[in-house]
C-alpha cells in the first residue's frame, strides 16, 4: 500500500473544503451498496468493458460504492486509484493505454497488479462544486475513448450523483414518509432499467466490429445520452420534492 505522503499532487489546496463537501456522503461509504452496484454494471455493459466503479475518494482512501469486475476489493489506499486523479480534474480524465503513457501522479504497479490498461473516470461534484469521487470505467487492454463516450459518461456521472443525493438524503431524513420512500425508490429502480434496456440495445450484434455495428452503437449512445440527461432531471426533481 503506497503512501499518501509520497504522492503530494494528489492533495489540492482546497482538500479541507473537499472533505467538509464529502462528509455529508459518509453514510454512503459502505463498499458495494446494492443500488450503485446496479449501476455501474449498466454502466460496463453500455460502455463494453469489464470494469466500472463508484468511488467516494476519501483522505486516505479510496472506497468503492459501486463495484462491477474487480471482485473483492472494497478500498484501496488513496495513491493506489486513478480515481485519486480524476477528482482533480474538471472533465473526463482519460488514460487509453497505461502500459504505454502511465499516470505519473499514482503507485505505477498498482494498476499493474489489478491488469488494467484503459481507465476513464468522470468526477462526482457536491452542490457546491467539490469533486467528492467518480464513475468510472476500466478495461484489461487498451482502448480508444470518443467524445461521444465521454459524453455519455458526463451524463451518467450526474446521474450517479443525483443518486448519490437521494440516498443520502433517504438515509439522513428519518421523518420521511414510508409512501415517499417508496415512490423514490420507484422512481431510482425506474431509472435504472430504461438505461438497462438501453445497455441491452447496444449488444445486439453478435460482430460488433461491422459497419452496421458500429454506426448502430453510435446511434444508440447518442439516443442513451439523451434518456440518461431526462432520468437526471427527473432524479433532480425528485430530490427537489423531497426538500419541500
Amino acid at each position: 500500500m503506497a503512501e499518501l505522503s509520497a504522492y503530494p499532487d494528489l492533495i489540492p489546496t482546497y482538500e479541507p473544503h473537499r472533505l467538509k463537501a464529502l462528509r455529508q456522503y459518509q453514510v454512503l461509504s459502505v463498499p458495494g451498496q446494492q443500488l450503485f452496484n446496479d449501476l455501474v454494471s449498466i454502466v460496463a455493459k453500455l460502455f463494453g468493458v469489464p470494469v466500472a466503479l463508484v468511488s467516494l475518494v476519501e483522505a486516505e482512501e479510496v472506497v468503492f460504492a459501486g463495484n462491477v469486475g474487480l471482485p473483492g476489493l472494497e478500498r484501496v489506499a488513496r495513491p493506489d486509484s486513478l480515481c485519486s486523479v480524476a477528482v482533480l480534474q474538471d472533465g473526463v480524465t482519460v488514460y487509453e493505454n497505461l502500459l504505454v503513457r502511465p499516470c505519473q501522479l499514482t503507485n505505477p504497479g498498482a494498476a499493474a497488479a489489478l491488469d488494467l490498461q484503459f481507465y476513464a473516470g468522470q468526477p462526482l461534484r457536491s452542490a457546491d462544486g467539490f469533486a467528492i469521487g467518480t464513475l468510472c470505467v476500466m478495461d484489461h487492454a487498451p482502448r480508444t475513448f470518443s467524445a461521444e463516450e465521454s459524453v455519455l459518461l458526463a451524463s451518467l456521472g450526474d446521474v450517479a450523483t443525483a443518486l448519490l443525493d437521494l440516498r443520502v438524503a433517504l438515509e439522513t431524513d428519518p421523518d420521511l414518509a414510508a409512501a415517499l420512500r417508496q415512490r423514490v425508490d420507484a422512481r431510482i429502480d425506474q431509472s435504472l432499467t430504461r438505461i438497462d434496456t438501453l445497455a441491452s440495445l447496444q449488444q445486439w450484434e453478435a460482430t460488433p466490429d461491422t459497419e452496421a455495428a458500429l454506426g448502430y452503437r453510435r446511434s444508440s449512445r447518442e439516443e442513451a445520452t439523451q434518456v440518461v440527461r431526462v432520468l437526471h432531471a427527473e432524479l433532480r426533481q425528485t430530490l427537489a420534492d423531497l426538500h419541500r
